[in-house]
């Protein structure tokens, strides 16, 4: 059983195995997608079912409405031919579904003269039809069906169009999760999130239930309520934005970075740079000339528990990264290379993030050494890169 269905989520590279599906028949088996009805279970059921039986990471949803519609739309209609259909089983149906209007339309046309019609319509058609006015199917405005229309009609097999399965799998409202996707803010926090490392701090905030049991059966029945810190994100970041030039064609994304970042790193420290690392940075840009940070000073205040995370396109002359007067902004005693490896050197976990795309990075030489200064923990502003660059700094 759904061993078709299997091997359809295997071909659309979604790491589902024998155990989840063998979890997802005794989910079957035990009655979890909703009772059955002529021994079929509601799409819809099944769907979320289906999905949370072998759905790991919620990055994979949009693979797996893809994967379960391809499989699946030709095969919504999940009731059988050959069985004969309990009069009483669809006057319970038509009840709870139509409105008082429409069944006094079914009225007119009467019952016996529905399932009779119903009945025929069986015996005539050879397999599945979608839309028009006759057959059974989807779409259509025949009285039998599901999808579409019809005042007087009895929905056979899959669900209406305002169920809620129906609509993720088919419009895919999970396709910004798709790891080959750059980054919308909502999907860059989900990233981020793989980084977090929670400790209780500050003042008693929230209830600690075992411990208020625990005192409470020691006092013997008596309420003894105990309360502990807050949890809150423990990891410390230090994140260095490159701005101006060839970054303007990028600030959306960055901006979108940064807003996740502040919302998910209680200890944020953020600076600004042109290009590349120099002697100074700046966290106002508007007074980057009056509010300048010596970078010796940054490098001293923060200690090495710090995350530091780099973002930049990494695009400029080579002369820029090395060489001294390299800037294109005023005449630097020291090359950006430098300062790279003090900084590298003093936060041994570090990355940079790279929001151009990454086919050509390889046609950069700018970008090619700015790689291996950083010791080749370059990543890209995608979904992917963004967890592998928190996969990297959280060990």
């Amino acid at each position: 059983m759904l061993i078709d269905f299997f091997y359809t989520l295997r071909a659309a590279k979604l790491p589902v195995s024998v155990k989840e599906l063998l979890t997802l028949l005794e989910a079957l088996d035990k009655g979890l997608a909703g009772p059955r009805s002529q021994d079929a279970w509601s799409l819809d059921d099944f769907y979320f079912l289906a999905r949370l039986c072998l759905v790991k990471d919620e990055k994979l949803f949009d693979k797996f409405d893809q994967a379960f519609g391809a499989y699946f739309k030709g095969m919504e209609m999940l009731t059988d031919w050959k069985k004969e259909l309990p009069e009483d089983w669809l006057k319970q149906v038509l009840e709870k579904e139509l409105s008082a209007e429409e069944k006094a339309a079914i009225e007119a046309m009467g019952w016996d003269e529905l399932m009779e019609t119903l009945k025929k319509r069986l015996e005539e058609q050879k397999g599945r039809h979608e839309g028009g006015s006759k057959w059974i199917g989807t779409n259509g405005t025949s009285p039998f069906g599901h999808g579409g229309y019809n005042p007087a009609g009895v929905r056979i097999g899959g669900p209406g169009k305002s169920r809620s399965a129906v609509k993720v799998w088919e419009q895919r409202a999970y396709r910004d999760y798709d790891d080959t996707q750059e980054l919308g803010t909502r999907n860059i926090k989900v990233a981020l999130r793989r980084l977090r490392r929670f400790a209780r701090e500050g003042n008693d905030l929230e209830l600690d239930l075992p411990d208020t049991i625990r005192a409470t059966a020691a006092n013997a029945g008596y309420l003894d309520i105990k309360m502990v810190p807050e949890r809150h994100n423990h990891v410390k970041v230090l994140l260095l934005m490159d701005v101006g030039g060839t970054m303007d064609d990028h600030i959306q994304r960055v901006e979108e970075l940064f807003s996740a970042v502040k919302s998910e790193f209680k200890h944020l420290e953020f600076y600004y740079f042109h290009n590349c690392v120099y002697d100074y940075m700046w966290k106002n840009n508007k007074r980057r000339y009056a509010e300048k940070f010596p970078t010796w000073d940054i490098i001293r205040k923060y200690n090495k528990d710090y995350k530091l995370i780099f973002v930049g396109d990494a695009t400029m002359s080579p002369y820029e990264v090395l060489q001294a007067g390299g800037s294109v902004e005023y005449n630097n005693e020291e090359p950006g290379a430098e300062w790279l490896k003090r900084l590298t050197h003093a936060f041994p976990k570090h990355a940079w993030i790279n929001p151009e795309p990454q086919g050509v990075w390889q046609y950069r030489q700018s970008i090619s050494l700015i790689q291996q200064l950083v010791g080749d923990r370059m990543f890209p502003l995608s979904l992917k890169g963004l967890e592998d660059t928190m996969r990297l700094l959280s060990k």
